[in-house]
């Protein structure tokens, strides 16, 4: 009963905007000149109109017309088949009274989530730098780019709609954009050559319980403990549970889109331990909602930073690696996903890395990848397989490493930590041969455990010979992280 509930509520905000004695249409903030619609596919589109009326709905790359019956508070929703990408077009909705879009491309659409780093726009945040921004956003004029940002909202219930309006690609739009979204979307539009849209909700600092749903957050106590009571005071804006899947992703639901590229973690860096499966419940809850199948949803692994520059005097410093390994699982556990690894571009005394040209092109070759099927480059980072102890050395295997593994400079790499059966950890030599890593240290003559660049703010040193960085592992499931000995 409770999930129906909630169902009906949330289809009740989704299909519904602001409506007034006027009978006229309207439309979502979504649904506006300068859009993209997804191409190739059913759009959906909805808005509202004269109760109990007839909406017609007239693209403009097509003589024909469709139909969709508003109910009798004038919410309508239909579904509208999308050529190969192309335009500009009008898109023309009508119940009597007429409202066009103007400036409407067919391409593909992405949604762009999470937190600071997906939020942080090429201008920076104060002084912290986007690296390169300042040239990109000068050579961004492209009207096949377009920017929609969902503004800051947090509610405790489902809302009708977002503010924002979209943009085409220029220096003024583009400053005041996403870094990362942005460096994602020109390479995909600079490869396929078709027109992108870019629609980014993402709140600095957010947590990602707020990004879900009452219903999806069930499995997990703690934060269900949290959810705020419809109407009452909303302890957090953007770390409470639900607040912002309510407030900024529910009247997107349904949205036609090719998939979703999510940079999120950081506050969840001292709860690493629910981070995965809770992770996981997201990603299988909005594809849920959206009814689109399992859309591609591609991530970034949080990069390296001191974490001890936030803890408090006194307090035991949570090791963020353990929350890179818990988004490293996840992409053994949702199909159709992949994270972009960022070893090699944080900052180690800030939590926003400039390096977000990193970041959203690494995002773009795993779209490129494994969504569009290019190929003849390389998209995933070589990922840890399973180490083997010969003597005193212990030998350690990577999967999709076809290529084998690179140093940065050397064959030799200063992330590798040993321990024995006494689970203290020593720095270890390591050096490259072929597709494996060996690894000794004099101080553990009979390891048992291996681990790499296993630290809040080590920088990675290895990759794969396209340049992709190998994710911070380790072999051990051990609990506690003991210190490591100098």
């Amino acid at each position: 009963m409770k999930k129906h509930i909630y169902q009906t509520l949330c289809a009740l905000a989704s299909l519904s905007v602001s409506l007034n004695a006027a009978a006229e249409v309207k439309m979502p903030a979504i649904f506006g000149d300068n859009m993209v619609l997804q191409q190739n596919t059913d759009a959906n589109i909805w808005g509202s109109a004269t109760p109990s009326s007839t909406v017609m709905v007239s693209p403009g790359w097509t003589s024909e017309k469709y139909t969709a019956k508003a109910d009798k508070e004038g919410r309508w929703r239909t579904a509208i088949p999308t050529p190969s990408a192309g335009g500009p077009y009008t898109v023309t909705i009508s119940d009597g009274t007429p409202l066009t879009l103007d400036n409407v491309m067919l391409g593909e659409v992405w949604l762009c989530s999470g937190q600071s780093n997906m939020e942080m726009p090429m201008k920076g945040f104060k002084n912290q730098p986007v690296e390169g921004a300042n040239m990109a956003a000068l050579r961004s004029r492209n009207p096949d780019i377009r920017l929609f940002t969902v503004n800051r909202n947090s509610s405790t219930v489902p809302v009708g709609d977002v503010t924002g309006a979209w943009a085409e690609a220029a220096p003024e739009s583009v400053r005041e954009f996403s870094a990362t979204a942005y460096f994602f979307g020109r390479q995909i539009e600079e490869i396929l050559d078709v027109p992108v849209g870019l629609v980014t909700a993402a709140w600095g600092g957010s947590a990602c319980e707020a990004w879900m749903s009452d219903e999806m957050l069930e499995a997990f106590p703690e934060a269900v403990s949290r959810i705020p009571a419809p109407g009452t005071k909303i302890p957090s804006k953007n770390r409470t549970p639900s607040v912002l899947f309510n407030g900024m992703l529910s009247p997107l639901v349904g949205l036609s889109m090719r998939g979703v590229i999510w940079y999120q973690g950081e506050d969840n860096w001292n709860r690493a331990h629910s981070y995965a499966d809770m992770f996981s419940t997201m990603i299988n809850g909005w594809r849920g909602l959206w009814g689109q199948g399992d859309f591609p949803f591609y991530y970034c692994q949080i990069a390296p930073y001191d974490y001890a520059i936030i803890t408090e005097p006194g307090k035991e410093i949570i090791n963020s690696a353990y929350l890179r390994e818990a988004q490293a699982k996840v992409e053994k556990m949702v199909p159709n996903t992949g994270m972009a690894v960022l070893m090699d571009a944080g900052w180690h005394e800030g939590i926003h890395p400039p390096k977000k040209r990193v970041a959203g092109e690494r995002l773009a070759l795993l779209a490129l990848a494994k969504t569009y099927g290019i190929k003849g480059f390389g998209a995933e980072s070589p990922r840890y397989k399973s180490m083997e102890v010969s003597g005193d050395t212990v030998i350690v295997s990577f999967d999709r490493a076809p290529e084998w593994i690179a140093g940065r400079q050397s064959f030799e790499s200063k992330q590798f930590q040993l321990a024995g059966q006494d689970r203290v950890f020593h720095p270890a030599k390591a050096w490259i041969s072929r597709s494996k890593v060996m690894v000794r240290s004099d101080e553990v003559p009979r390891p048992v455990a291996v681990r790499y660049a296993f630290e809040n703010a080590s920088e990675g040193d290895l990759f794969s010979p396209d340049g992709l960085p190998v994710s911070s592992f380790r072999s051990d499931d051990w609990p506690d992280a003991r210190p490591i000995k100098e």
